[in-house]
């Protein structure tokens, strides 16, 4: 009797899919069991315990837990629109340059070799009250009295954002680019032709042909967003007095500080369903703008 051999393509793909179970599937099996039970950290028997939905009840009811949902809303949503505008800015600004056009493109690129904890170490410098760079440049303006950047609750969460948009803008930036690289010359020159205004070609054939670019930059980022931890945990570590939490911060310190591992991984499985709407949304949006420009064509 022939034993069974699995075969060529199988046997190849084996390895990683052993992997992708052992580093993927299984840390996420164990944290979503782990969000229905009290475990925590000091305590290794509550591991065994299973308490149903208590943990998902008990955030309906936590303020600091919503105050944390809300604040990262509200960051990725101004985060994603500042950074489109300016990513559009740049990128029609590049798109013009007669010389030099590849080492704007270089140089564009630059925010982006900088790791998050880099940059959030590099904004709380700039920021920072009595030897930041940003408080010394007012000052030398005539504005006597330091600005407290990163104490005051709505000036973090500026400081937080800036560094975002800093870091960021040049992934919208290049994807717009790399459209308006692909945009056909034909009904552009057409648009002229029929005596159409800068601004008519643009909002109505130069858009709608940039927008499947902008809404994959959308998803990217959105994804970056609502995980936003590195930046906010250098700069303000979610302070003061919790003000600057955001999702992952909070997440974070319930797990780690707190110890309690299963309340966090409850955190976090409502904080993926966050980044999976807005990844479905802006799906939506993509395809909706491909069908747009097929139609068009």
């Amino acid at each position: 009797m022939k034993r069974k051999i699995l075969s060529p393509p199988v046997l190849l793909l084996l390895p990683a899919m052993i992997i992708i179970v052992a580093v993927i599937l299984l840390p996420l099996l164990l944290s979503l069991y782990t969000s229905f039970t009290p475990f925590k950290l000091t305590r290794p028997d509550t591991f065994y315990r299973f308490i149903g939905l208590r943990n998902y009840e008990r955030l309906f009811t936590d303020v600091y837990f919503w105050a944390a949902f809300g604040r990262t809303f509200v960051v990725l949503t101004i985060a994603l629109n500042v950074e489109m505008m300016l990513g559009l800015g740049l990128a029609l600004l590049v798109n013009r340059a007669i010389a030099g056009q590849r080492t704007l493109r270089t140089i564009m690129m630059f925010p982006m070799m900088f790791s998050p904890i880099l940059v959030g170490f590099q904004f709380k410098f700039l920021f920072n009250d009595n030897i930041g760079l940003v408080n010394n440049a007012l000052q030398s303006l005539g504005i006597a009295q330091a600005i407290p950047w990163l104490v005051d609750e709505y000036l973090a969460l500026f400081a937080i954002l800036t560094a975002e948009i800093w870091s960021s803008t040049s992934i919208f930036a290049i994807l717009i680019l790399a459209g308006l690289m692909a945009i056909p010359r034909d009904p552009i020159e057409a648009a002229k032709v029929d005596g159409c205004t800068v601004w008519q070609t643009f909002r109505h054939i130069t858009l709608p042909y940039l927008m499947p670019f902008m809404f994959i930059a959308m998803t990217i980022r959105s994804l970056d967003i609502a995980r936003a931890y590195d930046i906010v945990q250098i700069m303000t570590a979610g302070g003061p007095a919790r003000r600057t939490e955001l999702l992952w911060t909070l997440i974070s310190r319930t797990g780690y500080v707190d110890a309690n591992m299963g309340l966090a991984n409850a955190m976090a499985y409502i904080s993926i369903f966050l980044s999976i709407f807005f990844t479905w949304y802006f799906f939506r949006k993509l395809m909706a703008a491909r069908r747009y420009m097929g139609g068009a064509q």
